[in-house]
């Protein structure tokens, strides 16, 4: 077939080239409408039980992720004109668009008690026009005396004061939240720099927000940075600015193949997605250097051009098409995890994978059959001395010094397997971002000083209507409360009962002792004072804890960013006392929340990762049991591509990298790759079983000695194109890029080593038979059974 096909390639140049051209205008085209991802969607599918209960907590109760949450830290926050100054930064947020609420202590509402209607009534605390420090002073005394707000909006005891923002849904999830994000940074540094006063930031829309920007500058710093790491090294190995330019524009029109992928799937670009396009580059650029370097090979023996390029296409064509399969296999076992992040990073990848199998086999012939041959300059490359030592000392530990060989092998996994038990799986809301990032930083400030800002609800059915309102109900959520205030990572609550607290001071005519829940009589007293839930009033909070029936109700919490495993911890720990408060059988108590929501959904995708992996494993195997026929040959194959994995994995317990989803894709990434390495060494090693005649030794030595130069090339390459990534400012982006990196670097000593070592060590039992009648033929070059060694072009070649 490749024979057919190279004759194909180099006789319909032109045709080709036309169509290329014309699926990658196509591509251009579909990619221009690629943008990034604005919507948050849940990690969990909708059949997960934590997915079911916090949608149904969105349809009672809304949104409760949309607050962006501003801080600042000041014991003279008092003072007459910074106090006004900060009025009029709440004035001026509200008039953002997509900001729908302000809270903050300059519009705090007091209640208090109408006597004429008998309802309570919303007053705020502070005037529009406060004149004088004296006013000012009075008021903020009446302030502190109302503990409803104390840890909500102002934390007493740390001189901290927030200003709460209630963004639109549909503003987040869209661009014009960069804008909104922008104005609010514009306002509050205008009151920062006046004050000298550090301003924090926090919340999930504006982390998002962040992130989202950070994921785009990186994009095109990475796909940068791919292309003038991966041309410097092309440039290096070859000397040729032609080989780096037509390389250079093979994994280019891939990387507009992928996003007009994208494209075409209506894909949004992702902190995975947009890994794609500097992969495609780093991935490709290898085809590229085993094309060229079997080009240059065959062209120094024999002198024509279009001979070398034929031989190169049939020779290494099939070998090529195979590594990419392995490696599409890799990135497309992500497609069954189920999550939308990831099924959308291993179509994208897979896909355009293989469309660089393409673009590598059928340019590279066709652009060089157009330009000059080769000079001798520009196969120096193969007589590197550097290179052909390590080599050479790579062939002699293979015949002389396996025992050697194994004896390492044996000492890494003792020191794999117990680097192993040492991994842990864990992973943050905030967790990719690095400490020294003003959005960690802003975070670890508002825990510290107030609380934490990842929502957490709890939500008590009475399973009744009105049940909301019985005393018993409301006396079991104070002690629920009580309870859960020694929990160090939650914040103060927001409840019914702390409203109901508030208007028993009101009652008693704003008495701070008063705070406190009213008694089962006092409860007939006040409650006619109580706006209906229809009514709107200044300070109704009614129908924010309470659904319309009455008969659900909520506690809003806010929650440190304790990560997976504590988080685990402390829902089954809210959720066992609330079982011991709230009987089963009168109530239903359910913890849901956004941050419950994302560190469940981290857990499942972990979970799935590991089935991904191992699929991306069996279907490698099963692919490579249609070139061989023999299982010996298959495990053989696999085994040193294990080895890597598992010391990975050891560095990961070794350093204390923690196995989460960014990690995780280390393994079924690296494992699809570094098979490639297998796949070469064997299939050449099978071409040159038949050139010696079935001389296994013979022939392992000889595809050891022509493929290794292009292993070692390639290896560089995808070390350091991979390495790149270590200068991202995502935590999980710098650990993939270098596990990866790591990980295929080990890989080549294993498949240069380790490999060529089993085979001469089991010679006896995979000879010939091993490779018979495969379903995937790897091309035997037109070379005689007789040992000859003449590649035979059986299709005429028009220049």
């Amino acid at each position: 077939m490749w024979k057919k096909l190279a004759g194909i390639i180099l006789n319909y140049r032109i045709t080709i080239l036309i169509i290329i051209a014309a699926i990658t205008a196509f591509m251009a085209y579909k990619a221009k409408d690629v943008s990034l991802d604005y919507n948050y969607v849940s990690l969990l599918p909708k059949t997960d039980r934590y997915y079911i209960e916090f949608a149904n907590f969105k349809k009672v109760f809304g949104e409760d992720a949309n607050l962006t949450i501003i801080g600042i830290q000041d014991s003279n926050f008092f003072q007459l004109n910074k106090f006004n100054d900060w009025k009029k930064l709440q004035d001026s947020m509200k008039k953002i668009h997509g900001i729908k609420q302000v809270l903050s202590i300059s519009n705090a509402v007091d209640i208090v008690k109408n006597m004429e209607t008998k309802k309570f009534q919303g007053k705020p605390i502070f005037e529009k026009e406060i004149q004088t420090q004296q006013q000012l002073d009075s008021l903020a005394i009446i302030f502190k005396q109302r503990p409803f707000y104390n840890g909500l909006i102002y934390n007493d005891s740390t001189h901290t004061v927030l200003m709460v923002l209630t963004m639109d849904k549909d503003i987040i999830n869209s661009k014009a939240r960069e804008g909104m994000i922008s104005d609010i940074d514009k306002l509050a540094g205008g009151f920062s720099k006046k004050y000298n006063t550090e301003v924090h930031y926090s919340g999930l829309p504006y982390a998002r927000t962040k992130i989202s920007l950070l994921i785009r500058g990186e994009l095109f710093m990475f796909i940068f940075l791919a292309m003038f790491v991966t041309a410097l090294i092309l440039y290096l190995f070859f000397r040729s600015f032609k080989v780096v330019l037509f390389s250079m524009l093979i994994v280019g029109i891939g990387v507009v193949w992928s996003v007009g992928t994208m494209g075409i799937f209506d894909y949004k670009i992702t902190i995975l997605t947009g890994m794609i396009p500097p992969l495609i580059i780093i991935i490709g650029i290898p085809n590229c250097v085993y094309l060229l370097n079997k080009y240059h090979n065959e062209y120094r023996k024999s002198g024509d051009r279009y001979k070398s390029l034929y031989i190169m296409i049939h020779r290494v064509g099939t070998a090529t098409f195979l590594t990419n399969v392995t490696a599409a296999i890799g990135f497309g076992a992500f497609i069954v995890t189920g999550n939308r992040f990831l099924v959308e990073f291993g179509v994208v990848a897979s896909i355009n994978i293989m469309g660089l199998s393409l673009l590598s086999v059928t340019l590279i012939p066709i652009f060089f059959s157009f330009l000059a041959p080769p000079k001798s300059r520009h196969t120096k490359h193969l007589d590197y001395k550097f290179i052909n030592r390590f080599v050479e000392k790579l062939v002699y530990l293979v015949e002389h010094k396996r025992k050697l060989v194994y004896g390492v092998v044996i000492l890494f996994m003792i020191i794999s397997a117990y680097g192993i038990t040492k991994v842990k799986t864990e992973s943050y809301i905030i967790d990719d971002i690095p400490k020294s990032n003003p959005v960690y930083k802003d975070l670890k400030f508002l825990e510290n000083n107030i609380g934490g800002v990842m929502p957490l609800e709890i939500t008590i059915d009475t399973k009744k209507k009105k049940g909301v309102f019985q005393y018993n109900t409301l006396k079991k959520m104070d002690q629920l409360i009580n309870r859960l205030s020694s929990v160090h990572d939650l914040s103060k609550p927001n409840s019914i009962v702390d409203a109901l607290k508030f208007a028993r001071q009101a009652y008693y005519n704003g008495s701070e002792t008063a705070f406190k829940l009213p008694s089962q009589q006092e409860l007939a007293f006040i409650f006619p004072y109580l706006p209906e839930q229809k009514e709107n009033s200044n300070f109704n909070v009614i129908k924010s804890f309470v659904d319309s029936t009455q008969q659900i109700t909520r506690i809003s919490y806010r929650l440190n960013d304790v990560g997976t495993t504590k988080n685990k911890v402390l829902i089954d720990t809210i959720s066992r006392i609330a079982q011991e408060i709230f009987p089963a059988t009168k109530y239903n108590v359910v913890v849901t929340g956004s941050s419950i929501v994302f560190n469940q959904g981290t857990s499942f995708m972990v979970s799935n990762l590991f089935s991904s992996v191992l699929l991306a494993i069996i279907l490698i195997a099963i692919f490579m049991a249609t070139m061989f026929t023999s299982l010996r040959m298959i495990i053989i194959s696999l085994v040193p591509n294990f080895v890597p994995l598992l010391l990975t994995a050891a560095v990961m317990g070794y350093f204390h990298i923690p196995l989460k989803p960014s990690t995780i894709l280390v393994f079924s990434i690296s494992f699809g790759i570094s098979v490639d390495n297998a796949i070469r060494v064997l299939a050449k090693y099978r071409q040159d079983l038949i050139i010696t005649g079935g001389k296994i030794q013979e022939s392992a030595v000889l595809a050891l000695h022509e493929i290794g130069i292009s292993i070692v090339y390639t290896a560089l390459i995808l070390f350091f194109g991979f390495g790149i990534f270590t200068l991202s400012k995502f935590g999980g982006t710098q650990a993939l890029g270098l596990l990866v990196s790591i990980t295929l670097l080990i890989s080549m000593f294993s498949n240069m080593i380790f490999l060529p070592a089993l085979l001469l060590s089991i010679k006896h039992s995979v000879s010939g038979k091993a490779f018979e009648k495969p379903l995937i033929l790897i091309e035997e070059d037109g070379i005689n059974g007789n040992g000859g060694n003449g590649d035979v072009v059986e299709t005429e070649i028009k220049p």
